[in-house]
């Protein structure tokens, strides 16, 4: 384990990664059939996943302890296992062997841009005063 971390602290990851990656795999299969590709899906999960650990960051800036336990479950753990570079990965990879260009280009430009601007408004709604 890392410096630091505890078998409390592993715990609290493990405890909250089960239920994200269930709900990931939920909410993609629930959009499946209403989004022109699954990777859609994938990707709607992983910008509400960059959003919310940008807003659990903001807030655990100030809040201690407590906060720290919070981002190892909610971030690490949940979100951890809600957003899933290996399926964006694979789903890219798909796309580019199919010779979809344009549609694998929006795909990994829209995830990365999508991502980090996701990030940065949580991060700005979390560090409110």
């Amino acid at each position: 384990m890392a410096a630091g971390a505890s078998e409390a602290d592993a715990l609290l990851v493990a405890i909250g990664a089960v239920p994200g990656a269930w709900l990931r795999f939920r909410v993609v299969d629930h959009l499946e059939p209403v989004l022109p590709s699954r990777h859609w899906g994938t990707f709607g999960v992983n910008v509400i996943a960059c959003f919310a650990l940008g807003l659990i960051v903001g807030l655990e800036q100030s809040c201690g302890e407590a906060s720290r336990r919070a981002l190892l479950l909610l971030g690490t753990g949940f979100l951890g296992s809600f957003s899933t570079f290996s399926s964006f990965s694979a789903e890219l990879w798909s796309e580019l062997g199919k010779r979809h260009w344009r549609e694998a280009a929006v795909l990994a430009g829209g995830s990365v841009a999508g991502g980090l601007l996701a990030m940065l408004a949580g991060l700005s709604l979390g560090a409110q005063p």
